[in-house]
């Protein structure tokens, strides 16, 4: 992605593949390239982490509130901020972790 253009919009306001999978997630991360949101490392099925590899995305930014930073994948270090489109992170008042988490949810997180 060239510095001048906007990263395009959030796919929604959870992970693409655990919302249609009744799943859950602890955190979120978009896709600078084609704005996938998906799960965090520490969620069960790591999506944006598939997503980077899959698609050849290797750059995701924090979808959570508050947070504003990027990461490369494939390099494994902080990447360069670029614009994004709006919104920046999932609504505030979404609940943590969200989608359908098990009772359980502690004891299944990386």
């Amino acid at each position: 992605m060239n510095g001048q253009a906007v990263a395009p919009p959030p796919s929604g306001d959870g992970c693409v593949e655990c919302l249609d999978r009744d799943g859950w997630w602890v955190h979120l991360r978009r896709c600078v390239e084609c704005g996938h949101v998906g799960c965090c490392d520490s969620s069960p099925m790591r999506h944006a982490r598939a997503h980077a590899a899959e698609a050849g995305h290797p750059v995701a930014t924090s979808f959570e509130p508050g947070e504003d930073w990027f990461w490369d994948y494939v390099e494994e270090v902080p990447a360069p901020p670029v614009p994004l489109s709006p919104p920046r992170s999932r609504p505030a008042d979404q609940a943590v972790p969200g989608g359908d988490p098990p009772p359980n949810w502690r004891e299944l997180i990386h």
